[in-house]
């Protein structure tokens, strides 16, 4: 038995197992058309349905992940794999909520630098890798961290750095290291501490 619950989705029931969801968009081979309460598969055409079932479970997990928080496609692959899922059905159950922009790792950059902000003062260099390391790839990078640095300027950020620093005592040589550990480049660093007419 098939039954259309929305545009693009049938729920399937089996003769001899669960009901299930499809996606067409995730058919390859089968028509969407010829999917009926009579309708018949076997060899290729079942395997291809069935795919297309284990893709619409990976995009229902995927999308309540996302439903909680903006999320990075890498960081979502994981989570998924982690979750027991194939790699197959994950790449194209997430290619299809990147396709319906749902998944964005421009939006996700974006959403965890103004978050990171919160409790950190980092330079580029810092926050480039950070999002780096969480699978963005360098030309979203660049664009969340340009639009990012115009709100808030990064010799501001690298000023707020040394004035906690100041609060803390430190001496200059530990201050410049504590600058470039947090991702302000040595001229920028060096600038913004001799501003503060600081000699210790």
């Amino acid at each position: 038995m098939a039954e259309q619950v929305s545009p693009g989705c049938i729920k399937i029931a089996t003769a001899d197992g669960p009901a299930f969801f499809i996606r067409t968009t995730y058919l390859q081979c089968v028509i969407p058309e010829k999917i009926g309460d009579l309708s018949e598969f076997s060899g290729e055409e079942e395997q291809d349905i069935l795919d297309a079932g284990l893709c619409y479970a990976a995009e229902i997990k995927a999308a309540a992940y996302l439903a909680r928080a903006e999320q990075s496609r890498f960081g979502l692959f994981r989570k998924l794999i982690l979750k027991g899922l194939e790699k197959q059905y994950i790449e194209r159950a997430l290619d299809y909520l990147e396709s319906v922009h749902y998944l964005s790792d421009s939006r996700y950059a974006a959403a965890w630098l103004n978050c990171r902000k919160i409790t950190h003062h980092e330079g580029r260099i810092r926050l480039a890798a950070e999002l780096a390391s969480r699978g963005i790839d360098r030309h979203t990078a660049d664009d969340a961290l340009n639009e990012y640095f115009k709100e808030n300027p990064e010799e501001e950020e690298c000023r707020k750095a040394v004035r906690k620093c100041l609060e803390h005592r430190m001496t200059y040589d530990r201050i410049m290291s504590s600058l470039i550990r947090h991702g302000f480049n040595a001229g920028m660093a060096a600038a913004v501490i001799d501003s503060f007419s600081y000699s210790g």
